[in-house]
């Protein structure tokens, strides 16, 4: 479900139009829809209702306050990554002791920080890692609750570069060497044993590398339940999306014909075929979905500002670089984009592109547009989740402002920089 929609040849978010948030608030501009985020959290929780779970949504994929605390008012844990991601979770309102520390790369100072906050558990990726927990704990006198990430090993058949359930790549603990390293925690005097965590990639659109994982992971964690007495099993996310949104009844057609092969993946296929294997368990089962939750949840505005045509290629200049959304150029990824005003005009082949001083630079490449001037609007759709949160002052240029729409209401939920933002905490020698 999504929330963007023409109504009367004008693309809307929910019931606000796009173009008044453009000339209002100016480009580059992020809209997010309240409704598609309630939506996607509600879905994903009554799939999940055979099972004791906890949602905690990945908060790397949108760290805004208004998203962090919609969810949280809706009962959302969080998955963290940095003390920062922490910090921002408790500004928002959300519990520490319902949030889960993940990452391979955690520093003692934001060990003692998590610690000192009640974090729910900290999902600890190497033995080393282990052994700074136990320190941390035994200096302040605790015992720090603490689960290892699996590498199951498995392919999520996902891009290069957000796959992570390999042995080549950087996370978690080889399957083989999991029940000794358990082991070895339970001498630790300052660890509690509290979970196993395991997460395999983003964006998969098949479920049968979830249910390749689980079911070799599955027999692991009921062997660690038996000697350890495990609270949960955390599943990780990497639910994908569908990155074409179906805006009218083109649209609708073209969906009829190609949804399936575009994106087989659903909930319900999902939920059917992992919670038949994680009910024996006996466990609460964790689920840390990001992109899911909030990606067809957002838009990125921006303006043309020219169109240049060559011998090879036709370039649409808009004012969105690649510092504010970077993911075509880091992951190939492929967003949809439409213009804020309908068009029925036959379209053309053009590279979208950004300002920023790099070949890179662009939103699209090869995209079949209709024809649009200096001064039109276009949206780039499903950026809601690493958009803003990857985004740069690259070029010396200010980050965007972010809007959050609910209903026929809109609030600006963080004010775009200006250059003396930029340039905050800087001196001269």
């Amino acid at each position: 479900m999504h929330s963007f929609h023409y109504h009367q040849g004008n693309l809307l978010c929910e019931d606000v139009s796009l173009q008044a948030l453009a000339k209002e608030h100016g480009t580059p501009l992020y809209v997010y829809s309240k409704a598609t985020l309630v939506d996607h959290f509600t879905r994903l929780d009554q799939a999940l209702a055979p099972l004791d779970h906890l949602i905690c949504y990945a908060v790397k994929a949108n760290s805004n306050l208004a998203v962090l605390g919609t969810l949280a008012k809706l009962g959302s844990g969080f998955d963290i990554v940095s003390a920062g991601e922490l910090f921002r979770v408790i500004r928002a309102g959300g519990d520490p002791g319902r949030c889960t520390f993940a990452g391979v790369g955690k520093t003692a100072a934001e060990i003692r920080y998590a610690l000192e906050q009640g974090i729910y558990c900290i999902n600890a990726e190497s033995a080393a890692e282990l052994e700074r927990i136990n320190e941390v704990a035994g200096s302040l006198g605790l015992r720090a609750p603490v689960a290892v990430r699996v590498n199951p090993n498995v392919d999520a058949k996902t891009h290069a570069k957000i796959t992570t359930g390999k042995s080549e790549n950087k996370f978690g603990v080889d399957f083989e060497q999991i029940e000794a390293l358990y082991a070895h925690i339970a001498t630790l005097p300052n660890l509690r044993i509290r979970g196993v965590q395991m997460h395999i990639g983003s964006q998969l659109t098949s479920v049968e590398p979830f249910v390749e994982a689980v079911r070799k992971v599955a027999p692991l964690v009921a062997a660690l339940h038996a000697r350890h007495q495990l609270e949960f099993f955390s599943i990780g996310g990497g639910v994908g999306i569908n990155y074409r949104q179906c805006l009218d009844s083109a649209d609708a057609a073209w969906w009829e014909a190609n949804a399936a092969a575009q994106h087989p993946l659903t909930l319900q296929a999902y939920a059917d075929a992992v919670v038949p294997l994680l009910k024996p368990l006996g466990l609460r089962i964790l689920c840390e979905p990001g992109r899911f939750m909030v990606g067809n949840a957002g838009a990125l505005i921006t303006e043309v500002l020219y169109e240049k045509s060559g011998k090879a290629k036709t370039f649409c200049i808009v004012d969105a670089g690649m510092n504010d959304l970077i993911r075509p150029t880091l992951y190939e990824g492929w967003h949809q984009i439409v213009p804020l005003a309908q068009s029925h005009e036959a379209t053309r082949p053009c590279d979208v592109v950004g300002p920023i001083c790099e070949t890179g630079d662009y939103l699209a490449q090869d995209r079949a547009l209709p024809p649009v001037k200096a001064g039109d609007f276009l949206a780039v759709l499903s950026a809601g989740a690493y958009g803003f949160s990857m985004a740069s002052n690259y070029n010396t240029r200010p980050l965007p402002a972010e809007v959050l729409v609910d209903g026929n209401k809109a609030s600006v939920v963080r004010q775009r920089q200006s250059l003396e933002d930029v340039l905050r905490g800087e001196s001269l020698a």
